[in-house]
C-alpha cells in the first residue's frame, strides 16, 4: 500500500547508509560555526556598551543619587545636605540603600535588552550542544 504519509516506506536499506550532506537537507556545521562566533561578537560590544554606560538612582526625591556603570560597579554617590538628619542616619542609609536598589534595577534591565543571549536562557545547557560550540 503507498501512502503518502508514510515516512516509513520512504527509508530503504540503501537509503540508511548514505551520508548526508550540509545543505537544505542536512546540518551546516560551518554555518552553525558562523552564527555562534557572531554571537560572541555581538557579546562582547554588549560587554563594551554595558561598560560605559552609566545609571542613576534616586531616592528621597532625588536627595540621594547612586550611579552604577552597566557592571554593576559603584561610580559615584550624591547626598543632599538636606538627607542628613543627625538624629536618625538609619533614614539616610535607607535612602542611599533605595537609590543603590533604583540604580540596580535599571542597569538589570539594561542588561536584558543589551544581552544577544538573553532570550536563550530558558534552553538550559542545550542538550550538551553549548559545550560542542565552545561554552556559549
Amino acid at each position: 500500500m503507498n501512502d503518502p504519509n508514510n515516512t516509513e516506506a520512504a527509508l530503504t536499506p540503501d537509503s540508511v547508509d548514505q551520508p548526508v550532506e550540509s545543505g537544505a537537507a542536512g546540518f551546516d556545521f560551518g554555518s552553525m560555526m558562523e552564527i555562534a562566533q557572531n554571537m560572541q561578537q555581538e557579546a562582547a560590544q554588549a560587554q563594551q556598551q554595558l561598560a560605559s554606560t552609566e545609571l542613576v538612582g534616586s531616592a528621597g526625591g532625588g536627595v540621594v543619587l547612586v550611579t552604577l556603570n552597566g557592571h554593576l560597579h559603584l561610580v559615584g554617590i550624591r547626598i543632599r545636605p538636606e538627607a542628613v538628619d543627625p538624629e536618625d542616619p538609619s533614614m539616610l542609609e535607607d535612602l542611599i540603600r533605595a537609590a543603590w536598589q533604583d540604580a540596580h534595577d535599571q542597569v538589570a534591565h539594561l542588561q536584558s535588552q543589551v544581552d544577544p543571549m538573553a532570550g536563550l536562557s530558558g534552553l538550559g545547557d542545550l542538550g550538551g550542544l553549548g559545550d560542542l560550540l565552545g561554552g556559549l
